[in-house]
Protein backbone atom coordinates (compact mmCIF):
# COMPACT_ATOMS: atom_id res chain seq x y z
CA UNK A 1 0.00 0.00 0.00
CA UNK A 2 1.32 3.40 -0.95
CA UNK A 3 -1.41 5.66 0.38
CA UNK A 4 -0.66 7.87 3.25
CA UNK A 5 -0.23 6.64 7.07
CA UNK A 6 -2.77 7.76 9.52
CA UNK A 7 -2.46 7.23 13.05
CA UNK A 8 -5.62 7.44 15.13
CA UNK A 9 -5.06 7.58 18.79
CA UNK A 10 -8.35 6.74 21.13
CA UNK A 11 -10.55 3.99 20.07
CA UNK A 12 -13.64 5.38 21.62
CA UNK A 13 -16.57 6.60 19.61
CA UNK A 14 -14.92 9.43 18.15
CA UNK A 15 -11.92 7.58 16.88
CA UNK A 16 -13.67 4.82 15.25
CA UNK A 17 -15.65 7.82 13.25
CA UNK A 18 -12.60 9.40 12.33
CA UNK A 19 -10.89 6.04 10.94
CA UNK A 20 -14.21 5.52 9.37
CA UNK A 21 -14.22 8.47 7.65
CA UNK A 22 -10.62 8.51 6.42
CA UNK A 23 -11.23 5.34 4.79
CA UNK A 24 -14.35 6.56 2.72
CA UNK A 25 -12.51 10.18 1.88
CA UNK A 26 -9.04 8.24 1.19
CA UNK A 27 -9.89 4.50 -0.27
CA UNK A 28 -6.27 4.16 -0.68
CA UNK A 29 -4.75 5.72 3.00
CA UNK A 30 -2.89 3.03 6.04
CA UNK A 31 -5.52 3.89 8.96
CA UNK A 32 -4.24 2.27 11.86
CA UNK A 33 -6.78 3.34 15.41
CA UNK A 34 -4.18 2.85 18.44
CA UNK A 35 -6.12 2.12 21.96
CA UNK A 36 -4.26 1.71 24.95
CA UNK A 37 -7.18 -0.49 26.84
CA UNK A 38 -8.19 -3.99 25.92
CA UNK A 39 -11.41 -3.39 24.54
CA UNK A 40 -12.71 -0.02 22.25
CA UNK A 41 -15.08 1.93 24.21
CA UNK A 42 -13.80 1.48 27.40
CA UNK A 43 -13.91 4.84 29.25
CA UNK A 44 -16.21 7.66 28.04
CA UNK A 45 -18.09 5.84 24.86
CA UNK A 46 -18.94 2.89 26.98
CA UNK A 47 -19.88 4.48 30.53
CA UNK A 48 -22.03 7.72 29.14
CA UNK A 49 -26.14 7.20 29.02
CA UNK A 50 -26.29 6.97 25.85
CA UNK A 51 -28.51 9.93 25.22
CA UNK A 52 -28.75 11.01 21.43
CA UNK A 53 -29.00 15.05 22.38
CA UNK A 54 -31.06 17.04 19.80
CA UNK A 55 -29.41 20.26 20.54
CA UNK A 56 -31.55 22.18 22.72
CA UNK A 57 -29.13 23.98 24.54
CA UNK A 58 -26.43 24.69 22.62
CA UNK A 59 -25.29 28.32 21.67
CA UNK A 60 -26.76 28.77 17.96
CA UNK A 61 -24.04 29.08 15.25
CA UNK A 62 -21.60 27.20 17.37
CA UNK A 63 -19.13 24.14 16.29
CA UNK A 64 -21.14 22.36 18.78
CA UNK A 65 -24.64 23.11 17.68
CA UNK A 66 -23.78 22.71 14.20
CA UNK A 67 -22.01 19.46 14.36
CA UNK A 68 -24.51 18.25 17.28
CA UNK A 69 -27.58 18.47 14.39
CA UNK A 70 -25.34 17.09 11.57
CA UNK A 71 -24.65 14.16 13.88
CA UNK A 72 -27.99 13.24 15.03
CA UNK A 73 -28.80 12.82 11.65
CA UNK A 74 -25.79 11.04 10.10
CA UNK A 75 -25.94 8.75 13.53
CA UNK A 76 -29.86 7.63 13.16
CA UNK A 77 -28.69 6.94 9.28
CA UNK A 78 -25.73 4.79 10.83
CA UNK A 79 -28.05 3.45 13.47
CA UNK A 80 -30.88 2.02 10.45
CA UNK A 81 -28.03 0.99 7.97
CA UNK A 82 -26.27 -1.46 11.04
CA UNK A 83 -29.44 -2.72 12.47
CA UNK A 84 -28.52 -0.87 15.72
CA UNK A 85 -30.93 0.50 18.50
CA UNK A 86 -32.34 3.62 17.54
CA UNK A 87 -34.82 4.60 20.01
CA UNK A 88 -37.07 7.77 19.72
CA UNK A 89 -38.51 7.88 23.11
CA UNK A 90 -38.32 11.65 23.75
CA UNK A 91 -37.20 14.22 26.50
CA UNK A 92 -38.92 16.88 28.59
CA UNK A 93 -36.89 19.51 30.45
CA UNK A 94 -39.53 19.78 33.67
CA UNK A 95 -39.75 23.50 35.20
CA UNK A 96 -40.59 23.43 38.95
CA UNK A 97 -41.37 26.88 39.96
CA UNK A 98 -41.86 30.60 37.79
CA UNK A 99 -37.88 30.98 37.61
CA UNK A 100 -37.62 27.34 35.66
CA UNK A 101 -40.31 28.26 33.38
CA UNK A 102 -38.78 31.76 32.23
CA UNK A 103 -35.50 29.58 31.71
CA UNK A 104 -37.51 27.71 28.97
CA UNK A 105 -38.04 30.24 26.77
CA UNK A 106 -34.78 30.51 26.09
CA UNK A 107 -34.38 27.13 25.37
CA UNK A 108 -36.96 26.98 23.36
CA UNK A 109 -35.64 30.09 21.11
CA UNK A 110 -32.19 28.19 20.99
CA UNK A 111 -33.93 24.84 19.69
CA UNK A 112 -35.83 26.57 17.02
CA UNK A 113 -32.63 28.37 16.38
CA UNK A 114 -30.57 25.22 15.78
CA UNK A 115 -33.44 23.20 13.86
CA UNK A 116 -34.62 21.04 16.15
CA UNK A 117 -37.65 19.37 15.06
CA UNK A 118 -41.38 19.86 16.69
CA UNK A 119 -39.47 20.99 20.37
CA UNK A 120 -42.59 23.31 22.00
CA UNK A 121 -43.55 24.31 25.25
CA UNK A 122 -46.04 22.32 27.31
CA UNK A 123 -48.26 23.08 30.53
CA UNK A 124 -48.85 20.77 33.65
CA UNK A 125 -51.78 18.98 31.97
CA UNK A 126 -49.28 17.81 29.02
CA UNK A 127 -46.33 16.72 30.94
CA UNK A 128 -48.48 14.84 32.82
CA UNK A 129 -49.68 13.28 29.72
CA UNK A 130 -46.48 12.61 28.58
CA UNK A 131 -45.00 11.06 31.62
CA UNK A 132 -47.60 10.46 33.97
CA UNK A 133 -45.62 10.25 37.46
CA UNK A 134 -43.45 13.38 36.38
CA UNK A 135 -44.56 16.46 38.69
CA UNK A 136 -43.56 20.42 37.31
CA UNK A 137 -45.76 23.07 36.36
CA UNK A 138 -44.48 23.45 32.95
CA UNK A 139 -42.08 21.43 30.28
CA UNK A 140 -40.34 21.71 27.13
CA UNK A 141 -40.84 18.64 24.97
CA UNK A 142 -38.60 16.98 22.29
CA UNK A 143 -39.97 14.37 21.39
CA UNK A 144 -37.29 13.19 18.62
CA UNK A 145 -34.59 13.15 21.36
CA UNK A 146 -33.11 9.49 21.15
CA UNK A 147 -31.43 6.84 23.16
CA UNK A 148 -28.28 4.36 21.64
CA UNK A 149 -25.94 2.13 23.05
CA UNK A 150 -22.74 4.01 22.17
CA UNK A 151 -20.75 0.82 22.38
CA UNK A 152 -22.12 -0.92 19.87
CA UNK A 153 -21.98 1.84 17.63
CA UNK A 154 -18.02 2.39 18.16
CA UNK A 155 -17.91 -1.66 17.65
CA UNK A 156 -19.60 -1.62 14.39
CA UNK A 157 -17.47 1.89 13.36
CA UNK A 158 -14.32 -0.09 13.93
CA UNK A 159 -15.89 -3.51 12.08
CA UNK A 160 -16.23 -1.04 9.04
CA UNK A 161 -12.51 0.63 9.56
CA UNK A 162 -10.88 -3.01 9.41
CA UNK A 163 -13.37 -4.26 6.56
CA UNK A 164 -11.75 -1.09 4.37
CA UNK A 165 -8.27 -2.18 5.02
CA UNK A 166 -7.78 -0.19 7.92
CA UNK A 167 -6.11 -1.53 11.38
CA UNK A 168 -7.62 -1.30 15.09
CA UNK A 169 -4.85 -2.30 17.97
CA UNK A 170 -5.96 -2.26 21.20
CA UNK A 171 -3.43 -2.52 24.31
CA UNK A 172 -1.39 0.05 22.61
CA UNK A 173 -0.34 3.07 25.10
CA UNK A 174 1.72 5.53 22.80
CA UNK A 175 4.11 7.40 25.22
CA UNK A 176 5.81 9.74 22.77
CA UNK A 177 5.33 12.00 19.47
CA UNK A 178 8.43 13.21 17.57
CA UNK A 179 8.75 14.81 14.62
CA UNK A 180 11.28 13.81 11.77
CA UNK A 181 11.25 15.54 8.53
CA UNK A 182 7.68 15.28 7.43
CA UNK A 183 6.41 12.14 9.39
CA UNK A 184 5.45 11.93 12.85
CA UNK A 185 7.13 9.30 14.94
CA UNK A 186 5.19 7.34 17.26
CA UNK A 187 6.64 5.51 20.31
CA UNK A 188 4.49 3.44 22.14
CA UNK A 189 3.62 0.35 24.29
CA UNK A 190 2.31 -2.88 22.64
CA UNK A 191 1.22 -5.89 24.88
CA UNK A 192 4.68 -4.98 27.50
CA UNK A 193 7.04 -3.80 24.13
CA UNK A 194 8.08 -1.23 23.32
CA UNK A 195 7.40 -0.33 19.45
CA UNK A 196 8.06 2.82 17.15
CA UNK A 197 6.55 3.72 13.56
CA UNK A 198 6.17 6.44 11.68
CA UNK A 199 3.15 8.22 10.16
CA UNK A 200 2.47 10.87 7.61
CA UNK A 201 -0.49 12.34 9.84
CA UNK A 202 -1.59 11.57 13.24
CA UNK A 203 -5.21 12.31 14.40
CA UNK A 204 -5.66 13.01 18.77
CA UNK A 205 -8.67 11.54 20.11
CA UNK A 206 -7.50 10.32 23.65
CA UNK A 207 -10.44 11.86 25.45
CA UNK A 208 -9.21 11.47 29.15
CA UNK A 209 -5.76 12.16 28.14
CA UNK A 210 -6.04 14.48 25.39
CA UNK A 211 -4.20 17.15 27.14
CA UNK A 212 -1.62 14.97 27.67
CA UNK A 213 -1.18 13.04 24.26
CA UNK A 214 -1.38 16.63 22.48
CA UNK A 215 1.50 18.08 24.75
CA UNK A 216 3.51 15.38 23.52
CA UNK A 217 3.25 16.68 20.07
CA UNK A 218 4.48 20.10 21.27
CA UNK A 219 0.91 21.47 22.32
CA UNK A 220 0.03 24.16 25.03
CA UNK A 221 -1.04 22.63 28.33
CA UNK A 222 -4.44 24.76 28.39
CA UNK A 223 -7.08 23.71 28.76
CA UNK A 224 -6.10 21.13 30.96
CA UNK A 225 -8.45 17.79 31.42
CA UNK A 226 -10.28 17.71 35.03
CA UNK A 227 -11.92 14.42 35.52
CA UNK A 228 -15.54 14.65 37.44
CA UNK A 229 -16.96 11.30 38.44
CA UNK A 230 -20.86 10.99 37.36
CA UNK A 231 -22.19 8.26 39.63
CA UNK A 232 -25.98 6.34 38.83
CA UNK A 233 -28.15 4.28 40.52
CA UNK A 234 -30.75 2.09 38.02
CA UNK A 235 -34.59 2.36 39.07
CA UNK A 236 -35.34 -1.39 40.24
CA UNK A 237 -37.37 -3.42 37.35
CA UNK A 238 -40.81 -3.01 38.36
CA UNK A 239 -40.26 0.82 38.53
CA UNK A 240 -39.32 1.52 35.55
CA UNK A 241 -42.46 2.67 34.58
CA UNK A 242 -42.02 5.28 36.18
CA UNK A 243 -40.92 7.34 33.39
CA UNK A 244 -41.92 6.54 29.85
CA UNK A 245 -38.86 8.71 28.09
CA UNK A 246 -35.82 11.13 29.50
CA UNK A 247 -36.85 13.15 32.01
CA UNK A 248 -34.25 16.09 32.70
CA UNK A 249 -34.26 19.45 35.14
CA UNK A 250 -34.47 22.82 33.57
CA UNK A 251 -30.11 23.99 33.76
CA UNK A 252 -29.19 26.54 36.17
CA UNK A 253 -26.43 28.86 34.32
CA UNK A 254 -25.82 29.53 37.46
CA UNK A 255 -23.74 26.08 38.20
CA UNK A 256 -21.34 24.15 35.99
CA UNK A 257 -23.22 20.54 35.27
CA UNK A 258 -26.96 19.74 35.07
CA UNK A 259 -28.14 17.86 37.90
CA UNK A 260 -29.77 14.76 38.52
CA UNK A 261 -31.96 13.13 35.73
CA UNK A 262 -33.60 10.06 34.91
CA UNK A 263 -32.72 8.19 31.85
CA UNK A 264 -33.60 5.15 29.97
CA UNK A 265 -31.39 3.01 28.32
CA UNK A 266 -31.88 0.76 24.96
CA UNK A 267 -30.84 -2.65 27.34
CA UNK A 268 -34.65 -1.48 29.47
CA UNK A 269 -32.53 -0.18 32.04
CA UNK A 270 -33.44 3.46 34.10
CA UNK A 271 -30.38 5.13 35.46
CA UNK A 272 -31.55 7.81 38.00
CA UNK A 273 -28.13 10.68 38.52
CA UNK A 274 -25.74 10.72 37.51
CA UNK A 275 -24.21 13.54 40.35
CA UNK A 276 -20.78 15.46 39.40
CA UNK A 277 -18.00 14.98 42.01
CA UNK A 278 -14.11 15.46 41.66
CA UNK A 279 -12.72 12.24 40.62
CA UNK A 280 -9.29 11.53 42.30
CA UNK A 281 -8.79 9.50 39.02
CA UNK A 282 -8.85 10.20 35.79
CA UNK A 283 -10.28 6.82 35.27
CA UNK A 284 -11.15 6.58 38.77
CA UNK A 285 -15.09 5.16 39.12
CA UNK A 286 -15.29 5.06 42.66
CA UNK A 287 -13.34 6.94 46.00
CA UNK A 288 -11.14 4.10 46.38
CA UNK A 289 -9.55 4.80 42.65
CA UNK A 290 -6.45 6.97 43.61
CA UNK A 291 -3.92 8.46 41.31
CA UNK A 292 -1.22 10.58 42.69
CA UNK A 293 -0.33 11.80 39.56
CA UNK A 294 -3.68 12.75 38.57
CA UNK A 295 -4.67 14.21 41.41
CA UNK A 296 -1.26 16.09 41.46
CA UNK A 297 -2.37 17.60 37.95
CA UNK A 298 -5.34 18.87 38.51
CA UNK A 299 -4.63 20.65 41.97
CA UNK A 300 -1.70 21.96 40.38
CA UNK A 301 -3.69 23.80 37.83
CA UNK A 302 -4.73 26.98 38.67
CA UNK A 303 -7.52 26.97 36.25
CA UNK A 304 -9.00 24.00 38.58
CA UNK A 305 -8.50 26.52 41.78
CA UNK A 306 -10.28 29.00 40.13
CA UNK A 307 -13.25 26.67 39.25
CA UNK A 308 -13.02 25.54 42.97
CA UNK A 309 -13.04 29.09 44.09
CA UNK A 310 -16.37 29.75 42.22
CA UNK A 311 -18.08 26.16 42.65
CA UNK A 312 -17.38 24.77 46.13
CA UNK A 313 -20.55 25.23 47.66
CA UNK A 314 -22.36 23.26 44.60
CA UNK A 315 -19.22 20.76 45.14
CA UNK A 316 -19.83 19.89 48.24
CA UNK A 317 -23.80 19.53 47.79
CA UNK A 318 -22.42 17.07 44.72
CA UNK A 319 -20.11 15.22 47.42
CA UNK A 320 -22.88 14.91 49.77
CA UNK A 321 -24.98 13.12 46.81
CA UNK A 322 -22.59 11.15 46.26
CA UNK A 323 -21.87 9.57 50.13
CA UNK A 324 -25.69 9.97 50.89
CA UNK A 325 -28.12 7.81 48.90
CA UNK A 326 -31.25 9.16 50.87
CA UNK A 327 -30.28 12.91 49.50
CA UNK A 328 -29.73 11.32 46.01
CA UNK A 329 -32.77 9.67 45.69
CA UNK A 330 -34.07 13.48 47.17
CA UNK A 331 -32.99 15.39 44.15
CA UNK A 332 -34.72 12.62 41.85
CA UNK A 333 -37.83 13.46 43.88
CA UNK A 334 -38.25 16.50 42.86
CA UNK A 335 -39.67 15.38 39.50
CA UNK A 336 -40.91 11.57 40.17
CA UNK A 337 -42.26 12.12 43.82
CA UNK A 338 -43.32 8.84 44.05
CA UNK A 339 -39.71 7.38 43.66
CA UNK A 340 -38.12 6.31 47.36
CA UNK A 341 -35.08 5.09 48.41
CA UNK A 342 -36.31 1.63 48.01
CA UNK A 343 -36.52 1.83 44.80
CA UNK A 344 -33.32 2.37 43.60
CA UNK A 345 -29.88 0.30 43.44
CA UNK A 346 -26.38 1.00 42.92
CA UNK A 347 -25.82 2.16 39.27
CA UNK A 348 -22.64 2.44 37.00
CA UNK A 349 -20.41 5.34 36.85
CA UNK A 350 -18.47 7.71 34.53
CA UNK A 351 -15.77 9.88 34.22
CA UNK A 352 -16.79 13.30 32.27
CA UNK A 353 -13.15 14.83 30.69
CA UNK A 354 -13.95 18.21 31.86
CA UNK A 355 -11.46 20.91 30.00
CA UNK A 356 -10.47 23.92 32.11
CA UNK A 357 -8.45 27.12 31.12
CA UNK A 358 -6.21 28.65 32.96
CA UNK A 359 -8.45 31.26 34.39
CA UNK A 360 -10.99 28.24 35.93
CA UNK A 361 -13.98 28.84 32.88
CA UNK A 362 -15.55 25.59 31.51
CA UNK A 363 -14.43 25.06 27.46
CA UNK A 364 -17.54 24.75 26.11
CA UNK A 365 -17.27 24.33 22.51
CA UNK A 366 -15.46 22.19 20.98
CA UNK A 367 -11.73 22.45 20.61
CA UNK A 368 -9.27 20.97 18.06
CA UNK A 369 -5.41 22.21 17.66
CA UNK A 370 -3.02 21.25 14.87
CA UNK A 371 0.81 21.13 15.40
CA UNK A 372 2.50 20.19 12.35
CA UNK A 373 0.62 16.73 10.85
CA UNK A 374 -0.69 16.40 14.65
CA UNK A 375 -4.64 17.05 14.78
CA UNK A 376 -5.32 17.13 18.63
CA UNK A 377 -9.29 17.05 19.54
CA UNK A 378 -8.65 18.86 23.28
CA UNK A 379 -11.95 19.38 24.22
CA UNK A 380 -14.99 16.95 23.10
CA UNK A 381 -17.56 17.37 25.94
CA UNK A 382 -21.00 16.81 25.56
CA UNK A 383 -22.78 16.06 22.45
CA UNK A 384 -19.54 14.45 21.45
CA UNK A 385 -21.06 10.95 20.89
CA UNK A 386 -23.91 12.25 19.75
CA UNK A 387 -22.18 14.68 17.00
CA UNK A 388 -19.03 11.95 16.34
CA UNK A 389 -19.96 10.90 12.80
CA UNK A 390 -20.41 14.87 12.05
CA UNK A 391 -17.07 15.59 14.24
CA UNK A 392 -15.18 13.02 12.19
CA UNK A 393 -16.24 14.99 8.73
CA UNK A 394 -14.74 18.03 10.54
CA UNK A 395 -11.66 16.51 11.58
CA UNK A 396 -11.16 14.76 8.45
CA UNK A 397 -11.49 17.84 6.35
CA UNK A 398 -8.89 19.67 8.59
CA UNK A 399 -6.60 16.91 8.34
CA UNK A 400 -7.01 17.30 4.47
CA UNK A 401 -6.80 20.99 4.69
CA UNK A 402 -9.83 21.34 2.69
CA UNK A 403 -11.41 24.60 2.16
CA UNK A 404 -14.46 23.30 2.92
CA UNK A 405 -13.46 23.03 6.74
CA UNK A 406 -15.35 25.01 9.37
CA UNK A 407 -12.92 27.12 11.75
CA UNK A 408 -12.97 25.12 14.65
Amino acid sequence: MTGTRYAVIGGGILGAAVARRLLAVEPEAQVTVLEKEPTLAAHQTGRNSGVVHAGLYYTPGSLKARLCRRGVELLQEYCGERSLDYDECGKVLVARNSVEEARLGDIMARAQANGVPDVRIIDRDELRGIEPHVEGTSGLHSPHTAIVDYGAITRALADDVTAAGGTVRTSFEVTALTRRGLETVLTGCHNGAETTEAFDSVIVCAGLHADRVAKLAGDDDEPKIVPFRGEYYLLRPEKRDLVKGLVYPVPDPRYPFLGVHLTPRVDGEVMVGPNAVLALAREGYGWTTVSPRDLADTLAWPGFRAFAKQHWRTGAMEMIGSLSKRKFVAEARKYVPELTIDDVVPGPSGIRAQALGRDGSLVDDFRITRQGTVLSVRNAPSPAATSSLAIAEHIVSMALNRKDSPTP
